[in-house]
């Protein structure tokens, strides 16, 4: 089996190291940006599907895996900040409240000429923060390349009291979804 990961995410990578599946990595080209009035779930499966497809056409005899995750509160979707003061704004909305991670992943077998895809959903909730505490944490790590401008597993997580679901999905990708997805697809 000729396992890729479409994503040129660190996290992704590590994360499907942990299956223990050699793969190899094709990052997508996609354009992630939502749809006028597209909700976050719809956005969230499109842009995962998309990017499956498009390193589908670049490789062969291969099983693809793609995923998409962000943030979404107040149906409204977080996505990675343009700069710090889009990252403190998301904090600022995240504050105190909490907020839902979606990430859809699809797995492309050209083998089987199947498609399998799956959506994931962790509620998160932040402590209130200060905007001391905002700007020390974004001078601590660089968040411009996470949905809604925090990693779990980094700093943030000391502001995390609670999450409902799965860890891995906060990260970028729900392993027991990705599992059972290869499971069915190689069976």
């Amino acid at each position: 089996m000729n396992l890729v990961l479409a994503s040129q995410s660190p996290r992704r990578k590590e994360l499907l190291a942990i299956l223990g599946y050699p793969f190899t990595v094709v990052p997508s080209s996609i354009d992630e940006t939502p749809a006028a009035g597209e909700n976050p779930e719809t956005f969230v499966v499109r842009v995962a599907r998309e990017k499956g497809m498009e390193v589908a056409s670049r490789v062969s005899q291969s099983v693809i895996i793609s995923a998409d995750t962000v943030v979404t509160i107040n149906n409204q979707i977080l996505g990675k900040p343009a700069d710090e003061k889009d990252a403190a704004r998301m904090l600022r909305e995240l504050s105190g409240r909490g907020h839902w991670v979606l990430t859809a992943v699809t797995i492309v077998n050209q083998m089987k000429q199947e498609t399998l895809e799956g959506l994931e959903r962790t509620q998160v909730w932040f402590s209130p923060l200060t905007d001391e505490q905002i700007f020390d944490y974004l001078r601590r790590e660089n968040v411009f390349d996470k949905a809604g401008a925090y990693a779990i597993q980094g700093y943030a997580g000391v502001y995390i009291p609670k999450i409902e679901g799965n860890y891995f999905n906060v990260m970028g990708l729900p392993l027991p979804l990705v599992y059972r997805l290869l499971c069915r697809t190689l069976s």
